[in-house]
């Protein structure tokens, strides 16, 4: 298991030995930051409770209570039945004139009940239900102290049966117009002794770090989605919904089981936010489970954002993709120009023809504008978004794939010189949008907190984190940019999952997360355990462009990836985007006939998703019908224990027999001795039959069920 790299107590934030923590290249800035996190540990008073309100779930299995505390401080706790989740927790506020905590009074409160069921146009189901009771409490302080700033604020609690979300807010006032918010003192006490899986926020590397099993007692400051285990069963993961107009948040270990709000700072640390009233927070979401599939079936990520913004989305195609990628990680090819550039015509036709000869729809291509040749990961700026290479033809690509049935994928490679982008931004999407590109994918490579913003042409640059509130505000003027040109975005070191993909459904896919290029140069590269860590983790967040499908299991110099061939066809369903790569070389598929079959064959859009087994962090296995047809297909994955996992096979349609085409590790499979030990057969199943897995350590099995009768 890996080992947390900032593990300590946030008061003093401690780092491991040889790891780079927060603000590496700006010193003063951690002493701001950690003086901002030192009056989130102001020792809490003994709580003398009066309960304002309860709101329990649809079905009665999840309930929250809102109360009063000493000195009127407001806290709320979340009950599973009998059985407390999250132990009574403060709520409120640090603004930039004082606290918004103290001396409260409800002056109102309404509930309400809704419940509609509403179609997604991609994802893993078609249809989602939206059921729901929601408390709205209503707040104003109480004069103190010779001072009557009469400040309101409402809180929202939406209560599913799978979970919870709630937020903060702020009506137009007198005595609140430019709200500067340097910290939230919201806290999720998680009331029994757990397990977290966890992966640390300010550091470097932004999301892309192996998650840590530890206990919850050992986090440090984490991103979320993080993920617990309680003592006695219970799963649950915190992280937030609707991240708009506002900063990123982590969670802060106090004592006694309290995670605190950590919101990522602003530019100039004297507030993480500031908005003008009216406005609301990001919803603060807690997922509860008997089981980890619980989770990763939950829709309510989805349902406590605002529904689709942009309209008819019939134009974006979820597909299957090849691209000058892997070669260049492999560094077989360059992203730079010269004698191994990767992105020229005559390899460009070659990836055209590959896709177009096995039914794949796109062909992405990086490295195909100026910008790449030098130091780019230094120079972001010198990037030219709106002309190709001298040896890339753009325009004739388009034309050469459109005759064969496939698009060009579009890459933005900023290197995190974001305002230069952002000028470029419409004329470069619309240079794609002539040449029918209606995918791009966008990237914001650069040491996290080196985000370069600048405000005004010739003005200083200031640096912005990838969480903080100006990022947020940018991706949405990409969304908003790219929708209006019929374009999609697949964005790389991105700002994190939230749901957002229902408002804007052209956000269809982002990295996130460590993905399949470590395995090329990594070390370590990724873990056997660290698909079934991604599929309770991060997945919980949103789509995630993995890149699986690397049959040849070798990376750079010949590394070994630690998986067996059948786990890379596995991920395929695990693993889960309406867009999805078929990362590896032309020439490997070709070795390997029998596994590519599936890659071919695979769907991208469902119309129904199931988690029919899983723990976090040591195995998981998916069904989904796919959308609009009959056929099923299943993925099953394990970490470095080999495993027998029997699921039933009750999710096929009931009197119908299917054609089970399976892909499984041979018998003697094993990811580090026998990789490409692998069995390829097929039997006849009906919906009544339970079906035994055999999952080799590393290993994986992926199935198509196909109807014949």
């Amino acid at each position: 298991m890996h080992d947390p790299t900032c593990g300590g107590d946030v008061r003093t934030l401690p780092c491991a030995p040889a790891t780079r923590c927060a603000f590496p290249r700006h010193a003063g800035r951690r002493t701001g930051l950690r003086g901002l996190f030192i009056l989130l540990f102001a020792a809490t008073l003994p709580a003398q409770a009066e309960t304002l309100a309860r709101v329990a779930s649809p079905g009665g299995t999840l309930s929250v209570t809102l109360e009063s505390q000493h000195e009127g401080r407001l806290a709320y706790r979340v009950d599973r039945g009998s059985r407390p989740v999250i132990a009574p927790s403060r709520l409120g506020f640090l603004l930039g004139d004082g606290r918004l905590e103290r001396n409260l009074e409800l002056v109102g409160q309404s509930s309400r009940s809704f419940d509609e069921t509403w179609e997604q146009p991609w994802g893993e189901r078609r249809q989602v239900r939206n059921h729901y009771n929601e408390l709205r409490a209503s707040f104003a302080e109480k004069p103190h102290g010779g001072r009557d700033q009469g400040r309101r604020f409402d809180v929202v609690f939406r209560v599913y049966d799978d979970g919870i979300g709630f937020r903060y807010e702020f009506p137009r006032q007198p005595a609140l117009d430019e709200v500067r918010i340097r910290q939230e003192l919201t806290e999720f006490a998680v009331a029994r002794p757990a397990t977290a899986w966890w992966i640390p926020a300010f550091e470097w590397n932004r999301e892309e770090y192996l998650y840590a099993r530890t206990p919850l007692s050992e986090v440090g400051i984490a991103q979320t989605p993080i993920t617990l285990r309680s003592d006695d069963g219970l799963h649950i993961s915190i992280h937030e919904a609707a991240l708009v107009d506002y900063a990123g948040m982590n969670l802060a270990r106090g004592g006694d089981g309290v995670l605190r709000a950590a919101l990522t700072p602003g530019n100039d640390h004297s507030a993480a936010v500031v908005r003008t009233a009216p406005f609301n927070t990001p919803w603060r979401t807690i997922l509860v489970g008997g089981r980890a599939g619980d989770l990763a079936e939950s829709s309510l990520m989805l349902n406590l954002n605002e529904p689709n913004r942009i309209g008819d989305v019939s134009w974006f195609k979820p597909a299957k993709y090849v691209g000058v990628w892997w070669s260049l990680h492999l560094d077989e090819e360059t992203w730079g120009t010269g004698p191994r550039h990767g992105a020229t015509t005559a390899n460009t036709k070659r990836y055209i023809d590959f896709a177009a000869a096995n039914g794949f729809r796109g062909v992405l291509v990086e490295g195909w504008n100026p910008g790449w040749d030098g130091d780019w990961f230094a120079n972001g700026w010198n990037f030219d978004f709106t002309r190709p290479t001298a040896d890339f033809d753009l325009e004739g690509l388009a034309a050469y794939g459109a005759e064969r049935g496939v698009h060009l994928i579009g890459h933005h490679e900023t290197a995190c010189a974001v305002s230069h982008y952002e000028r470029q931004l419409p004329a470069a999407l619309d240079l794609y949008a002539r040449n029918g590109v209606d995918v791009v994918k966008t990237g914001y490579v650069c040491d996290a907190g080196d985000i370069q913003r600048q405000d005004k042409a010739g003005g200083p640059v200031i640096r912005e984190w990838h969480e903080g509130q100006w990022m947020s505000n940018h991706h949405v003027r990409v969304l908003e940019a790219a929708a209006k040109r019929h374009i999609a975005i697949n964005s790389h070191e991105p700002i994190k999952g939230t749901g957002l993909h229902r408002t804007w459904p052209n956000w269809v896919s982002r990295e996130g997360a460590r993905g399949m290029e470590f395995n090329a140069w990594a070390t370590p590269p990724n873990p056997p355990e660290h698909e079934a860590n991604l599929v309770f983790t991060r997945m919980l967040a949103g789509p995630m462009d993995f890149t699986p499908g690397i049959v040849s299991l070798k990376g750079r110099g010949g590394q070994q990836i630690e998986s067996t061939l059948a786990k890379q066809l596995a991920l395929y369903v695990v693993i889960y985007s309406p867009i999805q790569m078929v990362a590896d070389l032309p020439e490997h598929y070709a070795e390997h006939p029998d596994a590519f079959q599936f890659i071919k064959d695979v769907a991208v859009d469902w119309e129904e998703s199931h988690v029919l087994a899983g723990e976090v962090g040591d195995h998981v296995t998916f069904a989904r019908k796919v959308r609009g047809g009959d056929e099923w297909f299943l993925g099953s994955v394990t970490d470095e224990e080999a495993r027998i996992v029997e699921v039933p096979l009750s999710f096929l349609d009931p009197g119908r027999r299917y054609r089970a085409e399976i892909y499984r590790d041979g018998d003697r499979a094993h990811w580090k001795t026998a990789p490409f030990e692998f069995v390829r057969e097929t039997r006849e199943v009906r919906s009544s039959d339970r079906y035994t897995l055999k999952l080799a350590a590393g290993g994986g099995q992926a199935i198509r069920f196909v109807p014949v009768d």
